[in-house]
């Protein structure tokens, strides 16, 4: 009997002799076709061996730094697990607003008897993450666009190429990512990008870079937002995860191409906000310990092109679940997608992304 079954039925004895103690479990996300995945590889399988959990989907994982903070300041956690980004998990660790733990007792060990911390290899980037997948923010185009005269896109600097590919852009609005792009466009090598954001110059340079095209730029805070753009031929160009540039290409079929030079990777996964009661801890581990296993992460690929986070699921990611292709190819891992690529510099980030954030916002109301 596992440990979450063990509690439940210990309080539903006390309270007077009820069958089941009905729970409910928030799990902040991003929404869209990346929260589907999870729900379909994860929510829907646990709560069918659990059907006294209802899990609750939030979408808020672009704020949860701030809300986290707002909740810390208040004494009330309303959130259960939380879907982050690397350098978002760095922070929330730094700042104590995420628990550390032990990944190796979290999470089930390899197949072949390895260390969880081993099969995760890489991905375990600090004492609070818990890695799920990797993934890439990069960018889609349309291939319909008539002012282009049948050329397309072939490089990441046709985002500042507005005479040969006018149209609207979509960036993110935050400079994680933009600056670098923009920087490798005014010519910065990519071994030199961080020690030149890193002074003051280089982020004015960055920001400069971004001016150009800051006329022709629709700004985005969800991932979802790109490809809708795209869809509606709101847009011609514009960054957002690969797996959702994945769902309106090869789910929606619309006239969209990936384009992945410069493609930036992350490690993203789950932090447990600190604060949470006992009983709900034990909830959120038996979770955890579930969703994280070979097989389920190995799962969730069949619904999203992100490589699942351990080394273990990586041979038994297959095909679409409901359009039968091969998914391998479609990750960003995969070597031909690789031509051009960064890392996500994590520790960069969370030392510096509070002061930069101020300087972008600053750069956006001018």
């Amino acid at each position: 009997m596992k440990l979450r079954t063990v509690i439940l039925a210990s309080a539903a004895t006390v309270a007077m002799g009820n069958a089941a103690l009905a729970e409910d479990l928030t799990i902040v996300s991003w929404g869209g076709a990346y929260s589907a995945s999870q729900d379909k590889a994860y929510h829907q399988p646990y709560m069918a061996e659990n059907p006294d959990v209802t899990i609750i989907n939030d979408e808020s994982s672009n704020e949860a730094v701030a809300k986290l903070r707002a909740m810390n300041e208040t004494g009330n956690i309303t959130w259960d697990i939380v879907d982050v980004e690397g350098p978002d998990s760095q922070r929330l660790c730094d700042e104590g607003l995420a628990m550390e733990i032990d990944l190796n007792e979290w999470t089930a060990p390899a197949p072949d008897g390895g260390t969880a911390v081993a099969d995760f290899g890489d991905a375990v980037i600090n004492d609070c993450f818990i890695p799920q997948i990797v993934f890439s923010t990069t960018f889609g185009y349309r291939t319909d666009v008539a002012a282009w005269n049948g050329k397309e896109p072939e490089d990441l600097c046709a985002i500042f190429d507005t005479d040969t590919f006018p149209g609207k852009r979509a960036l993110e609005k935050r400079p994680k990512k933009n600056l670098e792009w923009a920087l490798i466009c005014d010519g910065v090598a990519k071994a030199d990008l961080y020690d030149v954001l890193s002074t003051p110059e280089g982020v004015d340079r960055a920001l400069a870079k971004l001016d150009t095209i800051k006329d022709d730029i629709i700004w985005w805070s969800a991932g979802a937002e790109t490809p809708q753009l795209l869809a509606d031929g709101e847009i011609v160009m514009g960054s957002t995860y690969n797996g959702r540039l994945f769902s309106v290409i090869a789910e929606q079929d619309q006239p969209v191409k990936m384009l992945w030079d410069w493609q930036v990777f992350d490690y993203d996964g789950w932090v447990i906000p600190a604060g949470l009661s006992d009983e709900k801890l034990a909830l959120v581990k038996d979770y955890i310990m579930f969703a994280t296993d070979t097989q389920r992460l190995a799962d969730q690929a069949k619904y999203i092109s992100y490589g699942p986070a351990r080394a273990s699921s990586q041979p038994l990611v297959g095909d679409h679940a409901d359009l039968g292709i091969p998914m391998a190819e479609h990750m960003p891992t995969n070597p031909d997608n690789m031509g051009n690529y960064l890392v996500n510099n994590i520790l960069w980030w969370a030392d510096n992304q509070d002061d930069v954030e101020q300087k972008f916002q600053a750069w956006l109301a001018q």
